[in-house]
């Protein structure tokens, strides 16, 4: 990417080369520290990507895996949508306090390690949710399978990071993040349609066993660490870490422009179900749940983020993913279920291709503690789906669709708002450095 787009705005030094130039006598001299990494094509690299694509999917699939049978679990346990919202809430909420703490043990044992811990925990939970006999003990569990899961994705991008050739980070990122599309979306699937035979138990069962075979999977093909130093982290020393990450302006942005984001994926997701198995839609669970197979779309989009970011940088990606979502979004108003599904489309591309921007900026951001820099990002992206998630079904219980739609779109300005003082913040630093230049 050339260095014009690479000022001080959310996209700057996230997309600027981690080496500085040198002359080609001491490039000669010094050695490159990308050349033991993985790349594409290179050994090792499909097994990781496969490995990492399988946690993707056990991830997504478990934190989200009650999100389309809300309408059963609300009508089974006679609670209201804003109540069986948390089965989903609490997970969210569980993964955003676990991750920065998760993230530091990550440094001591290896994100190898954790990642592998963190699966085999959330997935054996995932075999006990099923039989919770009610919903306050659905909600706990769910809440502890949450922690579990937070050892994952941040570990997941300071791995990709440490292991993965600079220039191929943001599609590695990507095919990450299509593995949580992957999950999400076969989750859903699969639940819908359990659930519309056997009940929702049946279906959370499933999930659960979906979750053991990634699971397996991901521990047979993850590649051991080459790049990796242990070191113990103390509390002070966290807390300085990420008092470091959290002074840097560029990362508050990214942590901002990732809670948005989620924060309207997590409200149209939890109360699409609501909306589409009553009048004027009446759609069977079934149907309900496949309608996520347009979790494809995200898959796409996020695999496809490096090639939209070389073309339009990371500014540009940005501001197209915000108008994406934000065109779904008023699309989804309308009474026709082609409309609604069409809107569906554009929020799915317009948020999986924002996060995978988003994320993979963190971690090329991130020059030190990376782990704990893409903690701080998930922190912040799943207190935005729990938010998302709740306020969601609240201004749905309110108001109906419309007040969903509205906080969604809230949440967009606000995106657009943070990536648009970042260009004009580069634009100044550019004028400033070329009157310097001039005088």
């Amino acid at each position: 990417m050339p260095p014009a787009d690479t000022g001080a705005s959310v996209t700057d030094r996230a997309a600027a080369s981690p080496q500085s130039s040198t002359d080609s006598s001491s490039s000669a001299a010094a050695p490159d520290p990308e050349a033991g990494k993985l790349r594409p094509g290179g050994p090792g690299y499909r097994r990781m990507s496969f490995a990492l694509f399988a946690a993707g999917v056990a991830t997504f699939a478990l934190l989200y895996s009650t999100q389309a049978l809300l309408p059963a679990i609300s009508g089974d346990l006679r609670v209201s949508p804003d109540q069986a919202s948390w089965t989903v809430s609490a997970a969210t909420f569980g993964l955003a306090l676990g991750v920065i703490p998760l993230s530091a043990l990550s440094e001591r044992f290896g994100r190898r390690t954790l990642m592998t811990a963190s699966l085999t925990v959330a997935a054996v939970i995932a075999l006990v949710v099923p039989f919770a006999p009610s919903l306050g003990v659905l909600i706990a569990l769910r809440a502890v399978q949450g922690v579990a899961l937070a050892g994952l994705p941040a570990s997941a991008m300071a791995f990709l990071a440490e292991e993965v050739r600079a220039k191929a980070l943001v599609a590695a990122i990507g095919l990450f993040v299509a593995g949580n599309s992957i999950g999400g979306m076969s989750g859903r699937i699969v639940t819908g349609w359990v659930a519309q035979a056997w009940g929702w138990r049946a279906a959370l069962g499933a999930v659960g066993v979906l979750a053991v075979v990634c699971a397996v999977t991901f521990r047979l093909l993850v590649p051991r660490a080459r790049h990796f130093a242990p070191r113990a982290v103390g509390p002070r020393a966290l807390a300085r870490t990420l008092g470091g990450h959290l002074a840097d302006p560029l990362l508050r942005r990214l942590y901002g422009i990732g809670a948005l984001f989620m924060t309207v994926f997590g409200a149209v997701y939890t109360v699409i179900g609501y909306r589409l198995v009553a009048e004027p839609f009446n759609l069977p669970q079934g149907i309900v749940g496949s309608i996520f197979v347009i979790y494809l779309v995200g898959t796409v989009s996020s695999a496809a983020a490096g090639k939209l970011v070389a073309r339009v940088v990371r500014r540009g990606a940005l501001y197209l993913a915000v108008g994406t979502t934000s065109t779904g979004l008023l699309l989804s108003l309308s009474d026709a279920v082609g409309a609604v599904l069409a809107g569906l489309v554009l929020i799915t591309a317009g948020f999986f291709a924002g996060h995978a921007v988003a994320s993979s900026s963190v971690s090329r951001t991130a020059k030190t503690a990376r782990a704990q820099a893409s903690a701080l990002y998930q922190c912040a992206y799943y207190v935005g789906s729990s938010l998302g998630g709740a306020l969601g079904a609240a201004a749905f219980r309110a108001v109906g669709w419309e007040g969903t739609v509205l906080l969604g779109l809230a949440a967009m300005l606000g995106a657009a708002s943070i990536t648009l003082y970042a260009t004009r913040k580069a634009m100044a630093e550019r004028r400033l450095l070329h009157l310097e230049r001039a005088a």
